[in-house]
């Protein structure tokens, strides 16, 4: 569950009182400088205003200036008219020359920092025009500023130059009266970032929240299924998200109905799939009974062989005239033959018996061994040699035995159809199916090769659908090899075929072989 201070409010409120801090400070700032250069500026005026006070006074006080200006330091008049002056202009320091540099008055002047003072009235003498200089550093609101401020500017004495004057003045007083109002202005901002902070909030929360919420209790009733999707009323939809909202509603409505056309669709298809392998196991099983009944008529006819030698030799027992050492060998004859029936009986029996569809660990040379003798009394594999080349060294898989076999089986039968029919094909000293095995990555290859007639190469694509066959009409239902493929898949195997047209046609079948380890491996298909 996501906490309170990681909700959409609090986000908003976070950013709306950095943002409104950062604007009043930016704006403070930018005051603040005004500020500084207006009293500044206030300040260069006053001084201003001094200089013209102090030249009136010595205006109206010398009657004559050439004759006397050098004695205005000793005129006690001027000095304490001076001293007044400078003290209501707020300025602590000045300093006034004769045009020749000489100091004619001075005050909170020491030797060691006279000298600024004295070039610059000079250079106000010379150029007969004022100047303002700044000198030193201190902490001003917020950053450095200039320490103190020095005017600069002519005497004119009945429109004469007759010498120059600097006054200065100290720069904290107006520091310090900013940095009073700074720490108001301060208390003020924070006031107002609560106030705007609350009011955007309430704003915002109507505006912009609170529908997020409602696309949110939407969009969670979608993903539990509760009950059906309310699309917002008319007057909610005033702005982009109103539109937002009625949008989505509307989409999600289409999405639960997709979404229970789309669980109709998917039941109907499991009962389709269910259907459909129930009807594919019912061809396996209807292809493995119709290999049954090739396999019986031949068997058939291998029995009757060993039954009639059975009942000869009972016959002479039965007569009674033969030697004992001859009953003997008569009834182990009649055992053997006995036996030879039973095989057969018991092999057709395994194979007949109902798959039970469970995979375990069998080898795949027993396999095809076991069903090559099985398929060696019929009279199909009579002029067939059959020749093994067994080398994988690798051979234990995880299938269905009896599967495996029917596999084995229909591709055997197919194989000794080919070689039987003569129809197309060219005389041959022999007729062969190789079977040979090799290990091939993590998995076990199979190779059903005959030297029959072969298969045309646009028709061997289309030898594994169902139905598909190129024997004469009546001589098989094309599902063998279909099934065949079924039941390879299943097994997690692969089954192809390769074909030279008047050579060969060999059936690959490749299964993931069972490692040591008892885990099964994946065969690169």
């Amino acid at each position: 569950m996501r906490l309170p201070f990681f909700g959409l409010r609090a986000g908003i409120l976070t950013q709306l009182v950095f943002l409104i801090i950062a604007a009043m400070l930016l704006v403070n700032m930018v005051m603040l400088n005004f500020s500084i250069k207006d009293l500044i500026e206030v300040k260069i005026d006053n001084g201003r205003l001094l200089i013209r006070a102090l030249q009136q006074n010595l205006d109206d006080m010398l009657e004559n200036p050439e004759r006397r200006l050098q004695e205005i330091h000793a005129n006690p008049r001027f000095t304490e008219s001076a001293h007044k002056l400078l003290s209501m202009g707020d300025y602590s320091k000045a300093l006034i020359i004769d045009h020749q540099g000489d100091i004619l008055f001075s005050k909170g002047l020491v030797v060691e920092n006279r000298q600024p003072y004295l070039t610059q009235a000079m250079e106000a003498l010379s150029s007969r025009s004022w100047s303002v200089l700044y000198s030193g550093s201190t902490w001003g609101v917020l950053w450095l500023g200039k320490r103190d401020i020095h005017i600069a500017a002519p005497i004119f004495l009945k429109d004469r130059s007759l010498g120059g004057i600097t006054i200065g003045s100290s720069l904290d007083p107006i520091y310090q009266k900013l940095r009073r109002s700074e720490k108001m202005i301060l208390l003020y901002i924070l006031l107002d970032t609560i106030v705007l902070a609350l009011v955007g909030l309430y704003i915002l929360s109507r505006i912009v929240v609170k529908p997020i919420h409602r696309l949110l209790k939407m969009t969670e009733k979608y993903q539990t299924g509760d009950g059906d999707i309310i699309l917002p009323a008319p007057e909610n939809t005033k702005n982009e998200i109103g539109d937002l909202t009625r949008s989505l509603g509307v989409m999600l409505q289409r999405l639960d109905e997709n979404k229970r056309e789309l669980k109709e669709h998917i039941s109907s298809l499991e009962v389709a799939n269910r259907e459909l392998r129930q009807a594919q196991n019912e061809i396996i099983r209807s292809e493995k009974l119709a290999s049954i009944g090739r396999l019986t008529a031949g068997i058939a006819h291998e029995i009757g062989n060993p039954i009639g030698i059975i009942l000869g030799y009972l016959d002479l027992i039965r007569k009674g005239n033969i030697t004992d050492d001859e009953r003997e060998d008569f009834i182990i004859r009649v055992e053997l033959e006995i036996n030879r029936v039973k095989n057969i009986i018991s092999q057709l029996l395994d194979f007949s018996r109902p798959s039970r569809g469970e995979k375990e660990v069998c080898q795949v040379h027993e396999q095809i061994k076991s069903t090559v003798n099985m398929m060696k009394p019929q009279p199909m594999m009579e002029d067939i040699e059959i020749l093994f080349d067994l080398n994988a060294s690798h051979d234990t898989i995880l299938a269905d035995p009896n599967q495996l076999q029917q596999v084995f089986l229909n591709i055997i039968i197919n194989a000794a159809d080919v070689l039987n029919d003569k129809s197309g094909r060219d005389e041959k000293p022999s007729k062969e199916l190789k079977i040979t095995s090799r290990d091939y990555d993590n998995s076990i290859e199979v190779r059903f090769q005959d030297n029959g007639r072969g298969i045309e190469k646009e028709k061997l694509a289309y030898i594994f659908d169902p139905f598909y066959t190129t024997k004469d009409p009546g001589k098989g239902t094309g599902l063998g090899l279909s099934v065949c493929y079924r039941i390879v898949e299943e097994q997690g195997g692969d089954i192809y075929a390769e074909s030279s047209v008047g050579e060969s046609t060999t059936i690959i079948v490749r299964f993931p072989v069972y490692g040591e380890t008892g885990e099964r491996t994946q065969a690169p298909f």
